[in-house]
């Protein structure tokens, strides 16, 4: 029996819903490492809490909003320290945090130093934001071979130690500043985010491990109603194959960026190089961080940097073309992130600045299995498992992807450290291979329980985990000189 139109019911029902609807957030994010010292006039150094990450710290903390701040990156201490002077950050008597601080973590243990950390000034953190090493966009900030899913039944299983623990130092904080203690801890979210690309890895993620929300960033990038994309990045974006995604070394910070290649700012930055002009203007300068020409920090990135680089390059007695050439390219691939990030944005929206820029962007790979150009609302019946937006790229499981790139992360790492071998790299290698293989043993029991997916799945899955062990096994085998036997787990 088909049900009667009810015009005065759908009327009602759209009542309630705006009703019901209320603003969002509008949450910040500082970047921890991008902590530049400013100076005045005369170059004199100004006081610590004029540096970048403390400036816009007091001014998130200082304004009227009531959401919350997220630090990326890594602890900086005295960004952490400059926190407790703002009331905001503490709870009232009620128990309401007006701004509430999200922690990006890589594993529990530095989730539970950090939250330790705020929790000694009486700072209670709302919610730990888990990602994903190299299965993400931006930096890729890769953990010692600490995988996605081991880490998330870490914080399983050691979630409510993890409470109890910060609540009790938290409230000893709290009581010796005289300040109303809780018996109860505050609303703690963990949560996870890196490579997620349907609704099953999503479902599974949420009801196995607890978590209480996930996130999805890279293929929003294909959404125009939510991210900022210049049509040329955006068409680029939607062409993208897995060859086309990579982690580079264009980062000034000297941690590996995840990338596109063709990308506008990639094509303008070797224009230059073509022209003999290497190097950005630096307009902004928040990158600064190198101080082995000047007595302050100057951006690997920048014109002047790069000037005097490789005029030490060519004055370098003994250097044979090809080791020239690599030196070289390692001076010159440095790109002007902090300006050409913000530059797609601006030229969508007709933004004009005294120095352009040309657009620069940093999807994880996982957009390589999206190719579509779509609505807000496609991408989110694609998220809720109404409708499949992924192209015909054989896609693996989250989990997969993510070893298969540790494995040629690893890989990587050893062949740039050949030259330089030591005992310290040696265990660092050992361990690291030692905490890969660790990772698939759990995956084999984890992805053989996984009753909701099909056998077929299961198998294909089971194969490929089996093909990174290969994989990681010949590895070592090849560079045996960097592994230490007496180290390496069975």
């Amino acid at each position: 029996m088909l049900a009667t139109y009810n015009p005065l019911l759908k009327l009602k029902l759209q009542e309630e819903l705006r009703n019901d609807m209320r603003p969002g957030d509008i949450n910040v994010n500082i970047m921890t490492k991008l902590d530049r010292d400013n100076f005045d006039a005369k170059g004199q150094k100004l006081p610590a809490e004029f540096s970048d990450a403390l400036s816009a710290l007091r001014g998130y903390a200082t304004s009227s909003l009531q959401s919350a701040i997220v630090f990326s990156a890594g602890i900086n201490r005295r960004l952490y320290s400059y926190a407790e002077q703002f009331k905001d950050f503490y709870a009232d008597a009620t128990g309401n945090i007006k701004k509430r601080i999200i922690l990006k973590v890589s594993d529990f243990r530095s989730s539970i130093i950090q939250g330790k950390f705020f929790a000694q000034k009486g700072i209670w953190i709302s919610e730990y934001r888990v990602e994903s090493g190299l299965n993400c966009g931006g930096h890729a900030f890769a953990t010692d071979g600490y995988l996605m899913g081991p880490i998330l039944e870490e914080f399983r299983k050691k979630r409510v130690e993890l409470t109890d623990q910060l609540h009790a130092i938290y409230n000893k904080a709290l009581a010796s500043r005289d300040l109303p203690i809780f018996n109860a801890p505050h609303p703690m979210k963990i949560t996870a985010q890196g490579g997620i690309g349907t609704r099953k890895e999503d479902e599974f993620l949420r009801t196995h491990y607890g978590l209480d929300g996930t996130g999805w960033a890279t293929p929003f990038l294909l959404c125009p109603e939510a991210t900022n994309v210049d049509d040329v990045t955006l068409r680029k974006l939607a062409q993208a194959t897995e060859k086309d995604l990579y982690l580079s070394d264009v980062s000034p910070l000297g941690v590996p960026f995840n990338n596109i290649r063709g990308s506008l700012s990639d094509t303008e930055k070797d224009a230059r190089v073509f022209h003999h002009k290497a190097g950005s203007a630096c307009p902004k300068g928040h990158l600064v961080s190198n101080t082995e020409f000047t007595p302050e920090p100057i951006c690997t990135a920048s014109r002047q940097y790069q000037k005097l680089k490789i005029d030490q390059l060519n004055n370098t007695p003994g250097l044979d073309p090809e080791e020239h050439k690599i030196r070289f390219d390692r001076i010159v691939t440095k790109a002007c992130i902090c300006h050409d990030l913000g530059e797609s944005a601006l030229l969508t929206n007709k933004i004009q600045t005294r120095v352009p820029g040309f657009p620069a962007v940093c999807p994880g790979p996982n957009l390589a299995y999206f190719s579509k150009i779509v609505t807000l609302k496609e991408m989110i019946d694609h998220i809720y498992g109404r409708t499949n937006i992924l192209n015909t790229t054989p896609r693996p499981h989250m989990f997969i992807k993510e070893l298969r790139m540790y494995v040629d992360y690893l890989r990587r790492d050893i062949e740039k450290s050949m030259d330089g071998l030591n005992e310290q790299k040696v265990k660092y290698f050992t361990e690291f291979k030692n905490n890969m293989l660790e990772g698939i043993i759990y995956y084999k029991g984890l992805f053989s329980q996984m009753s909701d997916e099909t056998e077929e799945f299961r198998d294909k899955t089971l194969a490929e985990l089996e093909e990174c062990r290969q994989k990681l096994l010949r590895l070592s085998h090849e560079y045996s000189n960097a592994f230490n036997p007496a180290l390496i787990s069975a």
